[in-house]
C-alpha cells in the first residue's frame, strides 16, 4: 500500500536537514537487515568485475543521473574502472560502451524512467548484468534487475514532495558505501589513491618521499676520514645543512650544521683536527622512500630534526638512496 506523502511546509532549515538524516537512518537500518545480503552480493560482483578487467557503468536521468555521475567518479578514484552512460545517448549509439561481462548500475527512484526502460530489452543480448538502485522495488526496472538496492524514503524535504532531495541523498550515500566497500575488496591502498590524485591540495597531501628527496649528485656524502673543511665544503655545496657519512656504500652516520656548531662550542680550534667518523651522529634517523611526506614530517617533529636519510627499506643497514629535508616537505 502506497504511503500518503507528508508535507514539509513551514519546516525550519534544521528540520529539513533532519528529514534527509532520517532517510539515511532508514537506509542504514535496511542495510543491517534485509538489504545486507543484497549489498554484499552487489559489492562482491563489482569487485569481481573490476578484477576481471571489465567496467562498472552507471546510468540515470535527471537528478538520479547526477548522482550516478558522482558515484562513477568515486568508484574511479578508489580503484574501480567505472563510467557514466547517459541513457538517451545510449539509445543513439553509445551502447557500444557496454561489453559482455560489464555491470550496468541503473539509478531511478521510480524505477519507471522511460529512457532506462527502453534499454532493458538490449542488455541481455549484450551480456551485461543489470543492478538497480531504486525506491520502488516492485517497479519495472527492479523486476528486470539481477539485484535491487532499496533507497526508498518516507518523505522528501521538498514542500510539495516533488523535488528529489532525501531520496537522492540516500542514493548518494549508498553509492559511496558501495565504492568504499569495493575498494576494500580490491585491497586499494593509500599509495594507489595517491597515484590517482596528483593534483590540488589532496595531491600535495599524498606526495611520497621518493618524489621530494635529494638523490644522485645532490645527495651530500663524505667519507669517515673526511676532515672538517671537507665536511663544511660538502654541506655548503649541497645546501641541505646535513651530510651523510658513508663507506663502501654503507651508512655510518650523519652530520648536521647544528652538530658542527656544538662541536666548535665544545672543542674550539681542536675541531679542525677531527674526522667525520669522530664527530658524526652514529644513529641517524632513516625512512623508506614509499611513505607520504606527511609521515616524514611527523617523524621530524617527533625527534626535532630537519632531515631524514632515505634508505631502500628504511633501515640504517640498507643502501642510502636520498636525503629528505624539512624545507622540501613544507614547500
Amino acid at each position: 500500500m502506497t504511503k500518503e506523502p507528508q508535507t514539509t511546509a513551514g519546516k525550519t532549515p534544521s528540520e529539513l536537514v533532519r528529514i534527509e538524516a532520517e532517510a539515511l537512518e532508514q537506509l542504514a537500518e535496511r542495510l543491517e537487515g534485509p538489504q545486507y545480503e543484497v549489498f554484499e552480493r552487489v559489492a562482491s560482483l563489482l569487485a569481481a568485475t573490476a578484477q576481471s578487467g571489465h567496467r562498472v557503468v552507471l546510468t540515470g536521468v535527471g537528478k538520479s543521473g547526477l548522482i550516478a555521475r558522482k558515484i562513477a567518479a568515486t568508484l574511479l578514484s578508489t580503484g574501480t574502472s567505472a563510467q557514466f552512460l547517459h541513457p538517451t545517448e545510449a539509445l543513439h549509439g553509445d551502447l557500444g560502451l557496454l561489453n559482455r561481462g560489464d555491470v550496468l548500475l541503473a539509478l531511478s527512484y521510480s524505477g519507471e524512467s522511460e529512457e532506462l526502460l527502453r534499454l532493458l530489452p538490449v542488455l541481455p543480448r549484450l551480456g551485461v548484468t543489470l543492478i538497480s538502485i531504486t525506491g520502488c522495488i516492485d517497479s519495472t526496472l527492479a523486476e528486470a534487475s539481477a539485484h535491487v538496492l532499496d533507497v526508498s524514503v518516507d518523505r522528501e524535504a521538498c514542500n510539495h514532495q516533488l523535488a528529489p532531495t532525501a531520496s537522492t541523498t540516500a542514493m548518494l550515500a549508498l553509492g559511496d558505501a558501495l565504492a568504499i566497500d569495493v575498494s576494500r575488496r580490491l585491497n586499494f591502498q593509500p599509495q594507489d589513491f595517491a597515484e590517482l590524485h596528483p593534483g590540488g591540495q589532496l595531491g600535495k597531501r599524498l606526495i611520497t618521499i621518493d618524489q621530494l628527496m635529494h638523490t644522485g649528485d645532490a645527495l651530500p656524502t663524505v667519507a669517515p676520514q673526511a676532515t672538517l673543511p671537507e665536511i663544511i665544503h660538502e654541506m655548503s655545496a649541497k645546501r641541505l645543512g646535513v651530510t651523510t657519512v658513508q663507506s663502501a656504500g654503507k651508512l655510518l652516520g650523519i652530520l648536521s650544521d647544528g652538530d658542527l656548531r656544538r662541536l666548535f662550542a665544545s672543542s674550539g680550534p681542536e675541531a679542525f683536527h677531527m674526522t667525520a667518523a669522530e664527530i658524526m651522529n652514529p644513529a641517524p634517523r632513516t625512512i623508506a622512500p614509499t611513505p607520504f611526506a606527511g609521515d616524514a614530517l611527523a617523524l621530524m617533529e617527533r625527534y626535532k630534526i630537519t632531515a631524514l636519510i632515505v634508505t631502500e627499506d628504511g633501515t640504517t643497514t640498507s643502501p642510502v638512496i636520498g636525503v629528505l629535508h624539512l624545507h622540501d616537505v613544507l614547500a
